[in-house]
């Protein structure tokens, strides 16, 4: 019997949405065709607090996410109290989609690189694929050698790796990164300028209406 198709997850603290979490999040869901969930954290534990409200920054991905279908909100860590740790998340996950869906973890390069300093991050790939992001000419080498021997043997190539079995695996995909930055879009508000065209329209005029990240 065919495994249904699987879930992705990216989190991140959407501080507000731009193109290019956007970009990144199609491409994967395009490459591994499957659903990808955008998971905005409510307190992200290596990380400073977001200075949008968890309300404002899970409506802007709401309305980045217009007229599509690959990719949605999932609003479980702003409803969370304490610390966002993703091992949580994918816990709750798991035992949402049963044990044999195939679930995928999506993250950065550095952020899978710092993978050690993460909350019982050995826990991970019992639960999920892990999908590390890398920018074109960039390699995912030379890792600390309690992530490098955590990883070994569950590397894989095949995309029909990661739909025939529920976790476990460890895969590489390529996507296309765009200069844009969260902190980049608050400084220029800040500064009374606007960051017209790196972010959807109606997130811009959200924004301006709440007068956000001034």
């Amino acid at each position: 019997m065919e495994r249904p198709a699987p879930v992705a997850v990216f989190g991140g603290t959407f501080d507000p949405i731009h193109f290019g979490h956007l970009r990144v999040a199609w491409e994967v869901s395009e490459q591994l065709d499957c659903e990808v969930r955008l998971m905005p954290s409510a307190q992200p534990p290596h990380r400073s607090a977001p200075g949008g409200s968890a309300a404002d920054r899970a409506a802007m991905i709401e309305m980045a996410l217009a007229g599509q279908g690959r990719l949605r909100l999932d609003r479980r860590e702003l409803e969370r109290t304490g610390p966002s740790y993703s091992v949580d998340t994918l816990l709750e996950l798991r035992e949402e989609l049963g044990p044999d869906r195939p679930l995928i973890f999506v993250l950065g390069a550095d952020a899978f690189r710092a993978l050690p300093a993460w909350h019982r991050w050995q826990e991970l790939t019992g639960l999920a694929h892990l999908v590390a992001m890398t920018r074109p000419r960039q390699r995912l080498d030379k890792l600390e050698p309690d992530l490098h021997n955590a990883m070994a043997g569950r590397w894989t190539g095949l995309v029909e790796r990661l739909r025939g079995e529920p976790a476990g695996r460890v895969m590489v995909i390529r996507v296309t990164p765009l200069a844009i930055s969260s902190s980049l879009i608050r400084a220029s508000l800040a500064e009374g300028r606007l960051p017209r065209y790196l972010l959807p329209q109606p997130v811009l005029d959200h924004i301006q209406a709440r007068g956000l990240y001034r």
